[in-house]
C-alpha cells in the first residue's frame, strides 16, 4: 500500500516552465504516490499550484522538489503546522468483499482491487461488474461484450474470458490474405489472428461488441458503442446481407 505526504504550513511555491510563478502564504501541500504534487490555499477547489506525475519528485524536511520535463514545482516550508505520511489507496465504487481479508472490493478506473489487501484483478475495457456472484468462488461477476455477450468471474485462474470467447470464436473466419483459420489469440490484448503467423502476420484486434453481421469481404461485422463496424477498421465496405428476392417468380 503506497503512502500519501501531506504538510500543511506558511510555504513559498515556486513553479517553473509554462507558468513562471512566485507565491506566499499559508498552504496545504499533498504529495501522490504516483508522483503528483498538489499545492492547495484557503480558496476554492483548484490547487493553486501543481505538477501532475511528475519524473522526479523529492521531500525533505523543509523542501518539496518535483521535475518533468523542463517543468519545475519548488515547495519551501518556512513553518510546518502539521505533516504526517498515511496510506492511500484506490477509491472506488463496492463491488463485493475481499477473499482475502475483511475488506470490501472497489471498481477504480479499470480494476478492481481491495483498500485493505494487494489483491486486485483487471477488468477488460467495457465490462460492467454485476451484483451476482460466482458458484464456485463467490467473487462478483462482470458482464463483457466480445463477439457475443458474457459473463464471466472476475477471477481469470477461477474462469477465463479468453476461453469462452475462444469456444465461441476461434476459426469462425478465414483470414483474409491466405485464407487460413483466424483463431483467438492473446497478444497484449485480444484478438483474431491468422493460424499461419508468423508466415501469415493478418491480426485484428478484437472489438468490445457483438457480432450482427458479416461483411462482403468475409470478415464479421460487430455492432459497437460507436456503430456498426467491420472487423477490419481499414474495409470500407458494407455489410453483405441483401433483401431475398420475392418467391414465385
Amino acid at each position: 500500500m503506497s503512502g500519501i505526504e501531506v504538510i500543511a504550513g506558511r510555504c513559498t511555491t515556486v513553479f517553473e516552465g509554462s507558468r513562471d510563478r512566485e507565491q506566499h502564504g499559508d498552504a496545504l501541500v499533498v504529495v501522490k504516490p504516483d508522483g503528483t504534487v498538489l499545492v492547495h490555499d484557503a480558496r476554492g477547489y483548484q490547487p493553486l499550484a501543481w505538477l501532475t506525475r511528475a519524473e522526479a519528485v523529492t521531500v525533505d524536511r523543509d523542501t518539496i522538489t518535483a521535475r518533468d520535463g523542463d517543468q519545475s514545482l519548488r515547495v519551501t516550508v518556512e513553518e510546518a503546522y502539521g505533516r504526517g505520511r498515511y496510506p492511500a489507496s484506490d477509491a472506488g465504487v463496492p463491488v463485493g468483499d475481499c477473499p482475502d481479508c475483511d475488506g470490501t472490493l472497489v471498481r477504480a478506473r479499470g480494476d478492481v482491487s481491495c483498500p485493505d489487501c494487494p489483491v486486485e484483478y483487471s477488468l477488460p475495457t467495457g465490462a460492467t461488474v454485476l451484483g451476482e456472484t460466482c458458484a464456485d468462488c463467490d467473487l462478483p461477476l462482470f458482464r463483457v461484450e466480445r463477439g457475443a455477450t458474457f459473463e464471466v468471474c472476475l477471477d481469470a485462474d477461477c474462469e477465463s474470458l479468453d476461453e469462452r470467447v475462444r469456444e465461441a470464436f476461434d476459426r469462425e473466419w478465414c483470414c483474409p490474405a491466405c485464407g487460413g483459420d483466424l483463431r483467438v489469440l492473446r497478444r497484449g490484448g485480444l484478438l483474431l489472428g491468422c493460424e499461419r503467423y508468423p508466415d501469415c502476420e493478418t491480426g485484428f484486434s478484437f472489438p468490445a461488441g457483438r457480432h450482427v453481421d458479416d461483411c462482403r469481404c468475409g470478415l464479421p461485422v460487430f455492432e459497437t458503442a460507436t456503430g456498426q463496424r467491420c472487423l477490419d477498421r481499414e474495409c470500407g465496405d458494407e455489410p453483405s446481407t441483401e433483401e431475398p428476392p420475392d418467391a414465385g417468380v
